[in-house]
């Protein structure tokens, strides 16, 4: 994905890279340097060109094989750089929402198994077209960003198509709330409310909500996704935070379990839709 995130992992494997062709005792491959420690013949290249984050005691053993110990704060510097990395909002939608969208369809191409939690409004994976134009031409105004709602749109229903894919698996919380934020019309939400009862049974989808009603042992708080439990997207009004450190990502992968204790599920997760989709009646 072409962001400033990858940029900067790209940088740190070209920074790699060079270390390891100046190496002090000469050339060394990267079959070679993989030999040493008992990675996988594909660690090296897959580090160097980006597709991978070295932890820091790969780049210790890195600086060590290269023969260039003092190179390691330099690399452990860079990797911080990005851990956790802010994507501003005023950046990222500089060209419209589209791009955000091609970006999270670039995303779900990599993972397999992915973990949400939202607090407000539908996932966008499960909106249906006029539900996710409403909330792209919102945020639009808010963020004094481009209209492409239209090429937006069109991308997020894309990044759809992922549903059906039987590799992939989506493990899904909702907070009973976001059914029934009139962000959109009325009949809009309904028809959006019609089209997440009909999610319920799709076989890679686990979709669970918690009601207004239950117990729960930590706040319904911040939105966020996992991917691969690896990587987790946060959104703030200001911007994304895409955040890798093993540490970070455990934290968020607690919180998701926690908040699933609360959550039901089939049958009674399609009571609260309809539920919420009887209030609307009058008007949809």
């Amino acid at each position: 994905m072409s962001t400033d995130y990858q940029q900067a992992r790209e940088a740190l494997g070209a920074r790699l890279r060079e270390l390891r062709l100046s190496a002090s005792d000469g050339r060394l491959t990267g079959a070679q340097l993989a030999a040493r420690y008992g990675w996988h013949k594909s660690k090296v290249s897959r580090m160097e060109n980006g597709h991978q984050t070295p932890t820091p005691e790969d780049l210790r053993l890195w600086a060590e094989a290269v023969g260039q110990p003092e190179a390691c704060n330099e690399l452990l510097a860079r990797l911080r750089g990005f851990e956790s990395h802010i994507r501003s909002w005023r950046r990222q939608l500089a060209a419209g929402h589209r791009a955000v969208q091609d970006t999270h369809l670039s995303a779900h191409a990599d993972a397999a198994v992915f973990r949400g939690w939202e607090t407000s409004m539908i996932f966008g994976i499960l909106q249906t077209p006029d539900y996710a134009r409403a909330i792209f031409t919102r945020y639009a105004e808010l963020q004094r960003s481009p209209r492409d709602t239209e090429e937006a749109v069109r991308s997020r229903m894309r990044r759809q198509q992922v549903l059906y894919d039987s590799s992939k698996r989506f493990h899904l919380l909702l907070w009973e709330a976001a059914l029934h934020v009139l962000v959109c019309p009325p009949a809009v939400l309904a028809a959006q409310l019609d089209r997440l009862a009909g999610t319920i049974g799709l076989d890679t989808v686990e979709l669970g909500i918690i009601p207004l009603s239950a117990p729960v042992k930590i706040p319904p708080s911040t939105a966020f996704w996992l991917y691969d439990d690896r990587q987790v997207v946060v959104e703030n009004w200001h911007a994304e935070l895409w955040i890798d450190d093993q540490a970070s990502v455990d934290t968020y992968l607690r919180t998701w379990k926690t908040l699933r204790e609360s959550a039901v599920y089939g049958t009674d997760a399609q009571n609260v839709i309809n539920r919420a989709r009887r209030t609307l009646s009058p008007w949809a």
